[in-house]
């Protein structure tokens, strides 16, 4: 397992395909379905194939992805943080989701911040994105935290919702 990053509370790592009961845990809670969507992460193969074709691939590719987001106390993945790079947006964009269990006690605050500052100091970055969809009002007020600005609504291919758009230099 590779660390990439560690907070004062977290240690934010790459994923393996040991994660995936936490993937279909995750990407199955009831906000992630609202917020993100449905990806059809039923059972373990689909965990693995989302892993493969997702984070690993991105790792393997750019050098970044969506990491795992690890509480150190209790050691369990709260989330994933961590950066994407979508083929219909011109900057990497930065990616959070947390447990439910685990949302309201500055966890995503504080990765997303971290991962902010890694793309800047370590990977050199010079802009970076978000998307989300505008009824997500706390990822909108994170982002707006952690100093991104609104810029448009976009729609992505394929897809019938708007979503917004923000950017910050680094």
């Amino acid at each position: 397992m590779k660390k990439i990053l560690e907070t004062e509370r977290l240690v934010i790592r790459e994923f393996n395909l040991n994660d995936a009961e936490f993937i279909i845990q995750l990407v199955n809670n009831p906000t992630w379905i609202k917020f993100i969507g449905d990806r059809g992460v039923k059972t373990t193969e689909d965990a693995e194939k989302y892993l493969i074709s997702g984070p690993l691939k991105s790792y393997a590719k750019y050098g970044y992805g969506l990491w795992a987001v690890i509480e150190k106390e209790s050691k369990k993945p709260v989330g994933m943080c961590g950066l994407l790079k979508r083929d219909y947006l011109e900057y990497p964009d930065i990616g959070f989701a947390m447990m439910p269990e685990f949302a309201g006690n500055g966890f995503g605050y504080e990765s997303a911040k971290a991962t902010i500052d890694y793309a800047k100091n370590s990977l050199q970055l010079n802009i970076l994105s978000a998307i989300t969809v505008s009824h997500n009002v706390n990822s909108i007020n994170l982002l707006n935290k952690l100093g991104l600005e609104f810029e448009k609504n976009i729609r992505i291919p394929n897809d019938k919702e708007e979503l917004m758009l923000f950017n910050r230099s680094l």
